[in-house]
């Protein structure tokens, strides 16, 4: 009878908030001695990890940190800055890590907007804190890092990290939220158009991210990974909570170098990394002898901007399995993957890149990931050419934008979050983004997709990367801009690239203005997109004589 069964309630015994915390606690009980991190000289394994964690999170709690609290930590890739995603939000507090290659005046916005109370920072970034400081009008209590391998820096405030370490309860209370929708982080968006926007991360979301994530990447027990992946950005794709999960070893890297991660992959037997494509060409352009045997093959997570074919296809040369994922700030990273499919095993190797370069389809954890068209909001066809808007619904999508409810209800119109990226759907339900949907150049009335543009350049053996955006054109309204870097002793000319895409795809898609400069670049690897749109709407108009529908 229905009343039976609905006369049970939730019971401690049986009802636990999921948090990723837990995973600390067990792992360093059932692996203590194995090793948890790496970093240069530095070695802790999961028993010393679990309590150094302890002993910082019962520093901050004597520092006054509680229960719905921010506390921004700036930081690179160190053994700090993992601890502090245990730390903080063992405390209550919400962890809030920010863009460490972020203006004063971005991070000032950041640290008063998002209600800091304590700012945990690397001297490295001292300068920056200080102005950001200056800018408030006012100075927060500062935690101090002092890496020996940093580059040095200035110490702020009257503590620093070692010193909570050193005076610490290593007995200090383990516990998880009382709520699993509870806010865990915050992160903010890119800002690249107006401020960035507060995300924010509960701890639901980012334990089934991290319980998703090893069914996803065919996760072993144990493996090795390479931090190259920026922990302030989508808290390291939440891998921090996987890492932990799987009992791995974490390898942290400060500045990547193609070189670096060679001689880490060779030094650790590095299994797994992650990257935005950036990363990738930075892989494919290091320069032969500063190369080591990639054997056996090293698994590599990709996301961001949709990778070239090219690019995915030179890494797999190198001896990397490469898999694209997709995913936002705001859906705690990845909640898409392009698993690879047996029939692909009959295809050309340039026809498989292809393929891989698609986002694919839903993570184990994604209730629903969508392409609709945004006028009806309906599923658009599965013909591989008919675009849309992707959209998501699931248990990771942020609890919202940060005292912003009004961009808040506008993500979520719909009844799903929407993502703001044009893509298509193909006849197996795998989803390729086109563009972003700012980013589809229309000449003439017709669609351009820049991605579909600089794929083609990808392609050109003298391009090391390419970005496409529109130009302002007194005829058509917008023709497609290429802003190039090309690879070291290229030869290749504004002419001779142009020409080259012509050979390939329609005449009106073609780039009619290529610009040969050092492409701008976030923290993450992603190419800065709004800075090249104002460059280009700087370049003096010109009527171009290629009639763009033909």
């Amino acid at each position: 009878m229905k009343e039976f069964y609905d006369a049970f309630s939730p019971h401690p015994a049986n009802h636990v908030p999921l948090s990723p915390l837990s995973f600390l606690e067990r792992t360093a009980d059932v692996f203590p001695h194995r090793t948890a991190l790496i970093y240069n000289d530095r070695r802790y394994s999961w028993s010393q990890v679990r309590e150094r964690v302890a002993r910082v999170a019962s520093s901050l709690v004597e520092l006054g940190i509680g229960p719905g609290d921010t506390v921004s930590v700036l930081a690179a890739n160190t053994p700090e800055l993992f601890e502090l995603h245990y730390a903080v939000p063992l405390t209550g507090a919400v962890l809030n890590t920010i863009n460490t290659r972020l203006e004063p005046e971005t991070v000032a916005y950041i640290l008063d907007h998002g209600d800091a109370r304590l700012v945990v920072a690397d001297t490295a970034f001292a300068d920056t804190l200080t102005s950001a400081f200056a800018l408030n009008g006012k100075a927060l209590p500062v935690i101090s890092i002092a890496d020996p391998d940093g580059p040095g820096g200035e110490m702020i405030g009257s503590h620093t990290y070692d010193g909570l370490v050193e005076a610490g309860d290593p007995d200090f209370a383990w516990h998880g939220p009382r709520d699993e929708w509870a806010a865990l982080a915050l992160n903010y968006t890119s800002g690249t158009s107006g401020r960035p926007k507060g995300v924010v991360y509960h701890h639901r979301g980012a334990y089934l991210m991290s319980m998703a994530t090893p069914i996803a990447w065919d996760l072993p027990r144990h493996p090795v990974y390479l931090y190259s992946v920026p922990m302030f950005h989508c808290n390291g794709w939440c891998h921090a909570w996987t890492m932990t999960l799987v009992a791995g070893t974490i390898v942290c890297i400060r500045q990547i170098t193609g070189e670096a991660v060679f001689r880490l992959i060779a030094d650790h037997g590095v299994t797994h990394l992650g990257g935005a494509p950036i990363v990738l060409s930075m892989l494919i352009n290091t320069p032969r002898e500063k190369q080591t045997a990639v054997t056996p093959p090293v698994r590599i997570l990709t996301a961001g901007a949709p990778p070239p074919a090219a690019v995915l296809a030179g890494v797999r040369k190198l001896g990397f399995e490469v898999m694209q994922v997709y995913g936002l700030t705001e859906t705690f990273g990845h909640v898409a993957q392009c698993l690879w499919r047996e029939e692909w095993d009959e295809l050309s190797e340039e026809e498989q890149a292809e393929c891989q370069a698609w986002q694919g389809v839903g993570f184990p954890m994604t209730e629903t990931i969508d392409v609709v068209d945004r006028t009806s909001g309906n599923p658009v066809p599965r013909d591989g050419s008919t675009q849309g808007e992707i959209v998501i619904r699931g248990n990771t999508v942020m609890k919202g934008y940060y005292k912003n409810p009004e961009a808040t209800e506008e993500a979520f119109s719909g009844g799903f979050f929407n993502s703001g990226d044009a893509a298509v759907r193909h006849p197996n339900g795998y989803i390729q983004i086109r563009d972003r949907l700012k980013d589809v150049i229309i000449s003439g009335g017709e669609n351009i997709s820049s991605v579909e543009v600089e794929g083609m350049l990808y392609r050109h053996p003298d391009v090391a990367l390419a970005a496409v955006v529109a130009l302002p054109d007194e005829k058509w309204g917008e023709v497609p801009c290429a802003f190039v870097e090309l690879k070291e002793g290229a030869a290749a000319t504004e002419d001779s690239l142009i020409a080259f895409c012509k050979e390939h795809m329609a005449g009106f898609k073609r780039p009619k203005k290529i610009v040969f400069t050092e492409l701008p670049k976030t923290s993450t690897g992603k190419i800065q997109k709004y800075v090249l749109r104002q460059q280009a709407r700087a370049i003096p108009s010109k009527t171009n004589q290629q009639d763009p529908v033909e």
